[in-house]
């Protein structure tokens, strides 16, 4: 750091992303990708003659993919906004609805960016513990009179609420803003996009990053209603007119299209999933509920950070949380069906070591 950074900054502990190594060919079931490349529409869209037109801006307004995305989600256009990656437009909506004298509340073991954009921000944060067995208890969220951020389906624990106890805690909280995260949504959770004609407080975030197999694209929507959605535009247009390039308009407006593509390719995740998840039990593990696309499971011969550790030695990255509550626990991304029959094995003679 140099001398010149703020105090405030100074203190900020980063978000840390998950390994991208380039020195070696790794099985990669550490960031939650797709194991499956993007709708072929996506391909036929970035022509030569698209990648030429890159000397020119974007359309700030991004008007192709929002006819798509409302076609898809039943919305109107005014009711979307992209960002770029989801993060983006949760970072939007931290900004447009918290500060200094309006917190925010999250639960203690999920998507760990909340953490760092409230102290970034300088809102204070209301940390709600978990349950033991990492489910989110939503009566702890009603009558907060603060911004609420849940990620549902969690992040790590792949734990999910029904839209019923949504529900509830906008109908507790008519004053505040409710931010459900959707990032994995669509690997068998239920989509709280419905209540957004019912609650003018709700927010719902997605991702193109994991069921459209676009991480590599950045691109996310918020969905709300048209007054939630002009707040965020006003910070959009406050920082970064041009915050989605002009390739990922074209690629996440032909996956939208591509319905077909886009629920085959998360049957398959979701089936290789369930595989993966019968052969962990057989092991011993110990694993949540997952309704994403990747597992949260501990087995009882080896703490977290050696697994994660024993797994990468042997070409395998999957991921590893050092916090009190997870530190013996790994997420497990799901890849096709040759790359999890791998971990199997592999964990196999790992854990036979260990007996």
């Amino acid at each position: 750091m140099s001398r010149f950074l703020t105090p405030t900054l100074e203190a900020l502990q980063p978000y840390t992303p998950g390994e991208q190594p380039q020195e070696k060919q790794y099985i990669k079931l550490n960031t939650n990708e797709s194991p499956y490349p993007p709708s072929p529409w996506v391909a036929a869209a970035l022509t030569a003659d698209e990648a030429a037109r890159l000397r020119l801006y974007p359309d700030p307004a991004c008007s192709t993919l929002l006819r798509a995305a409302a076609v898809r989600y039943g919305l109107k256009p005014e009711q979307i906004l992209p960002g770029n990656g989801s993060d983006e437009v949760l970072f939007f909506a931290l900004r447009a609805f918290c500060d200094a004298k309006h917190p925010v509340a999250f639960a203690d073991v999920t998507y760990g960016f909340y953490k760092v954009w409230a102290q970034l921000l300088n809102v204070p944060a209301h940390v709600i513990p978990l349950e033991e067995d990492f489910s989110l208890d939503p009566v702890k969220y009603c009558a907060l009179s603060e911004t609420i951020v849940i990620a549902n389906p969690n992040a790590p624990t792949g734990l999910a609420l029904k839209p019923a106890e949504i529900e509830m805690i906008l109908q507790e909280n008519p004053d505040n803003v409710v931010i459900v995260d959707e990032a994995y949504v669509d690997f068998g959770a239920e989509s709280c996009v419905p209540l957004i004609q019912k609650y003018d407080n709700l927010l719902v975030v997605q991702t193109f990053s994991k069921s459209r197999s676009l991480a590599g694209a950045r691109l996310g929507l918020a969905m709300g209603s048209e007054a939630l959605i002009a707040d965020l535009n006003r910070v959009k247009f406050s920082l970064n007119p041009y915050n989605i390039n002009r390739l990922t308009l074209l690629a996440g407006a032909a996956s939208l299209r591509d319905d077909s593509y886009f629920r085959r390719t998360c049957a398959a995740v979701v089936g290789t999933r369930e595989w993966t998840e019968r052969a962990l039990l057989k092991l011993g593990f110990t694993l949540t509920e997952s309704y994403t696309n990747f597992l949260f499971a501990k087995t009882d011969k080896m703490g977290g950070r050696q697994l994660y550790e024993a797994l990468r030695e042997q070409g395998i990255l999957v991921r590893h949380f050092d916090a009190e509550r997870t530190k013996d626990w790994v997420r497990i991304t799901i890849g096709t069906p040759e790359q999890m029959n791998t971990l199997i094995e592999t964990l196999k003679t790992i854990l036979a070591k260990e007996e």
